[in-house]
């Protein structure tokens, strides 16, 4: 199924009043009847003056081009924290909500062209079912107008939110689950409903300081067992340290220069280092408070402003610099320090930002279907075997989590749908991925695009596991282990990776 979002341009002619001119004479000139040689001359020269200026002001709309189009954009946010007692996402071990160290948020923004309309909305959550995004675009839909197909939903992937999306022993509260459908639709309603003539731009800026690939490659080969029972090779050595330090941002100001908001993208895993049960935004929503501060937003006649940072294709990557030591800090010391880091490049990179009074706004999106990695009746077997003398309720070793989730995952389809995305900003582009995006396929898709920049959003509309290449399934570890973290068939990233050249192809002709 595929969908393009794209209208039928209006030529539609106004004056400098706003009044449309239809070609009747204004009643004053109507009105003037040639009574002498004098009220005739007149009248010639109060016709000739009209549709001279007429033709004028037709040359001059025919001319300005895009001077005419108006570019709108608005940006809201939305409080999504749970309640005290609620799972957190993020670990083997469910874990309760104790404390909140910070609230989460749905951040959102609008963009409209006057002939298409785009929602980006980021989530504070570690990922996020497809059908409560689906529910929250139709309520969205339903108030603005904005097809769902021109809304990209995203997790931020903090490991300190509430869950949303069952994994390894955290399950989603049904009451919660309920809410975030309608406190996602109302940051995009919010955002819509904010709309106000805006220009936009962006940078590019760079960060390798804070990403590590926490994947290595041994040489020779090294070998363990994973928790199927299998040997396959590991790391302990590493010899290559694939990164991305991109740092795309998309910038949104009034007309007059106030910031309305900022969309951010890097591909940094998440960073951690809680209290006990807290809930917190992670760096991801440092970044947004930081980005504020920066851009001095706190005064009372600008607009209120809203810093957005997604994540890019940060499968295989995190903070954990293994090449040195890890000086030891205290809890959100470390996310703090990321957070201040990265916004500072985004901050340098803004300052060199050249804004566009319209750009053209296109979506296209596909559903494809992928294959599951389903366990097979030996799989099952085993793994009843370790859960009958597995002590519970709460599993401790890790062969028994990964039992459990052989147990879970016996039940799923052949095939499971999948939502690809993209989006273009005039030149610029934006592809959306429901899975965690190993790095290496985020810089194919950056470097071959026929859009400069463009970058991936991870964990966007729905959520289908890590996608690491064929190349690292041959590898094995955690992120290609059998659950429902990574169920994808083997070759689905170069499924995945030869759809997203496709829309990117479609959304450039004739541009």
């Amino acid at each position: 199924k595929e969908s393009v979002q794209t209208a039928p341009k209006t030529n539609n002619t106004r004056l400098e009043n706003g009044k449309h001119f239809t070609g009747s004479l204004p009643s004053e000139v109507a009105r003037i009847l040639p009574f002498s040689w004098f009220a005739a001359l007149a009248a010639v020269l109060c016709f000739q003056i009209f549709f001279l200026s007429s033709a004028v002001l037709h040359a001059q709309n025919s001319a300005a081009g895009t001077k005419d189009k108006v570019f709108r954009a608005g940006a809201a946010l939305s409080n999504i924290t749970p309640k005290i007692g609620y799972s957190i996402n993020g670990n083997m071990r469910d874990v309760t909500v104790q404390q909140v160290h910070d609230d989460t948020y749905v951040r959102c923004m609008v963009l409209d062209d006057g002939e298409n309309r785009l929602a980006i909305g980021v989530a504070d959550l570690c990922m996020v079912y497809r059908e409560t995004l689906d529910a929250a675009k139709s309520r969205a839909h339903e108030f603005t107008g904005i097809p769902v197909e021109n809304m990209m939903i995203s997790a931020s992937h903090t490991h300190s939110a509430g869950t949303a999306c069952g994994v390894f022993q955290s399950e989603p509260d049904p009451e919660y689950l309920e809410f975030l459908e309608h406190r996602i639709a109302d940051a995009v309603i919010r955002a819509n409903n904010k709309l106000a003539p805006a220009r936009i731009g962006w940078a590019v800026g760079s960060e390798p300081t804070q990403v590590f690939n926490r994947r290595w490659r041994m040489k020779p080969p090294g070998q363990g067992t994973n928790p199927f029972g299998e040997v396959e090779p590991i790391s302990s050595t590493q010899v290559e340290d694939i990164i991305d330090p991109g740092l795309p941002i998309i910038s949104i100001q009034t007309p007059e220069g106030l910031p309305v908001a900022l969309l951010a993208n890097y591909s940094l895993h998440y960073v951690g280092g809680v209290g006990p049960g807290h809930v917190s935004a992670d760096y991801f929503g440092m970044f947004a408070d930081r980005m504020k501060q920066l851009l001095q937003t706190d005064h009372i006649d600008q607009p209120d402003f809203v810093a957005i940072m997604s994540n890019g294709t940060s499968g295989n990557i995190n903070n954990n610099n293994n090449k040195g030591p890890r000086p030891v800090r205290p809890p959100y010391g470390r996310m703090k320090l990321v957070a201040d880091i990265v916004a500072a490049e985004a901050y340098k990179a803004y300052q060199t930002i050249e804004y566009q009074d319209w750009v053209p706004l296109k979506s296209i999106q596909r559903e494809i279907s992928l294959g599951v990695r389903l366990p097979s009746q030996a799989d099952i077997e085993r793994a009843e075997g370790i859960l009958a003398t597995a002590k519970g309720p709460v599993l401790q070793e890790r062969e028994e989590i990964y039992a459990r989730e052989t147990m879970l995952l016996k039940d799923y389809p052949k095939e499971v749908p999948v939502i690809l995305q993209a989006f273009s900003l005039g030149d610029l582009a934006i592809t959306a991925v429901p899975c965690e995006v190993f790095v290496e396929i985020g810089l194919e898709i950056k470097e071959k695009s026929p859009f400069q920049p463009t970058f991936m959003i991870s964990l966007a509309n729905g959520y289908n596991g890590y996608l690491p290449t064929p190349e690292h399934h041959k590898m094995g570890g955690y992120e290609t282990w059998r659950a429902r973290s990574s169920y994808l068939e083997e070759n689905a990233a170069p499924k995945v990776t030869g759809t997203l050249f496709d829309l990117l192809e479609k959304l450039n002709t004739g541009r």
